[in-house]
Formats: C-alpha cells, sequence, structure tokens
C-alpha cells in the first residue's frame, strides 16, 4: 500500500540550531505510526512542521501526493490532516457536544445569511452537527456527558474529548501528540484502545508518546529521534533491541520493561 504521508528529509533550524534535521519516513492508510525519543528530541516540532505551525528550512510534506509543505493548518485540515497538543485546547465552559461541533464547524464553509437569518437551511445544518458530534462523542464513550460542560469532566476524559473533537474533521491521517500523558491506566488503557479503533477504521495515526508500553502495543512501525535526527526506524521490537536507542533513551531498564509488555 502507498504511503499516504510522506515526509522527505524534514528539517528546521532556530538561531542556526538544527531542532529537526534531514528526517523521512512515511505513514500508510489505517496504520499507527510512533515517533519516540528523549525531552528535546525534537517531536512535537516535527509535528509543528507537518501540521503547518512552522515553515520547514528544508525538505517536503506530502499528503496523498501532494505537496503540502508550509500549508496553512486550516487548508491541510479540509485536505484531511488533524491534529491534537500536547496541552489540551478545549473550551471549558462549553459542553462537550458544543466543543465537538467546534471541530465540525471548521469543515463547513462560511454562510452569513442564513446564520445571520435563522434560515431553515442553516438549522438543518446545526441538527446535522450536532448528531455527527453526538455519534463522535458515542464513539469516544463520551455520550453520557454530552450535555455537561468540558471544565467538569476527568483529565482522560478530556484528552478522549479532544480526539472527537480532532475526528469532527474527518481526517484521513491524525496527529496524536501525547494522547496520554498525564492519564493513570485505566484512562491510558481507554486512550490505547480508541487509537487502535480509530487506525482500523482507515484513519492513519501519527503518535508522539512517552509511554512505551502503549506505543509497543499499538505501533506497526516506529521512529526514533535524538538531538532533532533519526536514529532508528523499524517494528517495535526491532526497535526496542537498537543499541542506539537503547542508549539515547530506553536504557536497559527501559528495554526490560518494553519486551516484558511484549510478551
Amino acid at each position: 500500500m502507498s504511503a499516504l504521508l510522506d515526509i522527505s528529509d524534514l528539517g528546521i533550524a532556530f538561531g542556526g540550531i538544527k531542532a529537526v534535521d534531514g528526517v523521512s519516513f512515511a505513514v500508510r492508510p489505517g496504520e499507527i505510526v510512533s515517533v519516540i525519543g528523549p525531552n528535546g528530541a525534537g517531536k512535537t516540532t516535527l509535528f509543528n512542521m507537518i501540521s503547518g505551525l512552522y515553515r520547514p528550512s528544508q525538505g517536503q510534506v506530502r499528503l496523498d501526493g501532494r505537496d503540502i509543505t508550509a500549508m496553512e493548518p486550516h487548508l491541510l485540515a479540509r485536505l484531511g490532516l488533524s491534529r491534537t497538543f500536547q496541552n489540551l485546547q478545549l473550551f471549558g465552559d462549553m459542553t462537550l457536544l458544543e466543543n465537538v461541533m467546534v471541530g465540525h464547524h471548521l469543515r463547513e464553509r462560511a454562510h452569513v445569511l442564513p446564520d445571520l437569518f435563522a434560515l431553515s437551511s442553516s438549522r438543518r445544518s446545526t441538527r446535522a452537527s450536532a448528531d455527527n458530534a453526538l455519534a463522535l462523542l458515542r464513539r469516544v464513550r463520551l455520550d453520557k456527558g454530552a450535555y455537561r460542560e468540558a471544565r467538569a469532566m476527568s483529565y482522560g476524559a478530556l484528552k478522549r474529548l479532544e480526539i472527537a473533537r480532532a475526528l469532527a474533521l474527518e481526517p484521513r491521517i491524525l496527529l496524536l501528540d501525547e494522547p496520554a500523558a498525564g492519564c493513570n491506566a485505566v484512562e491510558t488503557a481507554e486512550i490505547d484502545e480508541l487509537i487502535a479503533e480509530v487506525a482500523a477504521s482507515g484513519v492513519a495515526i501519527l503518535l508522539v508518546e512517552h509511554d512505551m508500553k502503549l506505543v509497543m502495543k499499538i505501533s506497526a512501525h516506529i521512529v526514533v529521534l535524538d538531538h532533532g535526527r533519526k536514529i532508528a526506524e523499524g517494528a517495535p521490537a526491532e526497535v526496542a533491541r537498537d543499541p542506539q536507542v537503547i542508549a539515547a533513551y530506553l536504557g536497559q531498564h527501559g528495554q526490560d520493561q518494553v519486551l516484558h509488555a511484549e510478551r
């Protein structure tokens, strides 16, 4: 199967210092690819280039064969690329349903007059958006709290809510930046299951995550960064045994944990 997202020789420098240097890899439809590495390795910077927040100093990003390098995020969303962030980007005083509807509205073309005069076409659109949002909340097991304010929900629930809102954009590829960070074991298991379900539906997943048990369990492919450069790439078991990865990131104790989790 051909690549949906193709990253080629991507790099960026800040003040003459290369934060990401010549990174290349690919993600196929329905595949979960994880990017791992120590703090400061360049993982989020890589995400920011792919999602249009940063303009690369070198290299190219292609989506389904189309050059999308440095394209504006809202245009990328229309092409099928969506992402979440390390820090929650939600509206605490809005309901879960309204938060997901925001994501759905980003895909719609603005029609000021119908909204201004509350025409029937606008009302139909709003109902359809609410129905779609409720279906997504059901998908992430949050539909029972659909009309509760986001601020009243647990941290793990909010992590799933952010994924639901990203899915409202109907992405072909979803970038998840540390979706399990700060979650307890139960919440992490829920997110693990959700990510696997999304990938099984055909959506490509590019994941940054520090929870190695989660990464090794759900990833088809892993890319390892250290000081902005790719030092390893391959299947989970292969990466876990790579001497450079053990030295730079896992350590012997971490490797033992990962290999134990694989069993």
